[in-house]
């Protein structure tokens, strides 16, 4: 993303949804047809440390599968909402409760029941291999696919940015 297409400067939410952008869309099943979803921890580093510099880090996913809330409390996220089959409301919701404007907030999506949170933000992004109507509406489709860095794309772009990346203590640790 050329830094002139967005003022990364205003950004202090990340939302993002977790099938297709924190773990890849194709997910093994164990026998007893539970989900077993892949982590990148790559994102996982940028996740903690954004959270460590002050920015709203966010999960809205409409999967049930209490791995992937212990996951993400790990690295300090505590917005993490399961089972959401309608996310824009708990979208607007969090940002109210956060006092955070649409326009200051981040949703990464990768398929239609991301559309109408990536509509209501100021930046939407698509992973690589998001669906051809999400690519059509994301604002910043990255170079890296669902689950291989998604995350750490953009919130290393942001932080960047704002000049949090690399620039203390909390940089070199988790």
């Amino acid at each position: 993303m050329s830094r002139t297409d967005f003022d990364l400067n205003k950004i202090k939410a990340f939302v993002f949804d977790v099938d297709g952008v924190l773990s890849p869309s194709t997910v093994p099943m164990d026998s007893d047809g539970i989900p077993r979803r892949m982590v990148n921890i790559k994102d996982g580093y940028a996740m903690q440390l954004a959270v460590k510099h002050g920015y709203l880090i966010a999960i809205i996913t409409g999967a049930d599968t209490p791995a992937i809330a212990t996951r993400y409390k790990a690295l300090g996220i505590s917005e993490i909402h399961l089972k959401s089959s309608l996310k824009l409301p708990l979208l607007n919701d969090l940002l109210e409760r956060h006092g955070i404007n649409a326009d200051e907030a981040v949703y990464v999506g990768d398929d239609i029941p991301d559309m109408p949170c990536m509509k209501a933000v100021g930046l939407s992004v698509a992973p690589a291999d998001a669906a051809v109507e999400i690519k059509e509406i994301a604002r910043y489709i990255s170079p890296v696919q669902g689950g291989y860095g998604v995350a750490r794309d953009i919130i290393r772009q942001v932080m960047i940015a704002r000049g949090d990346w690399m620039d203390d203590q909390h940089a070199f640790g988790w």
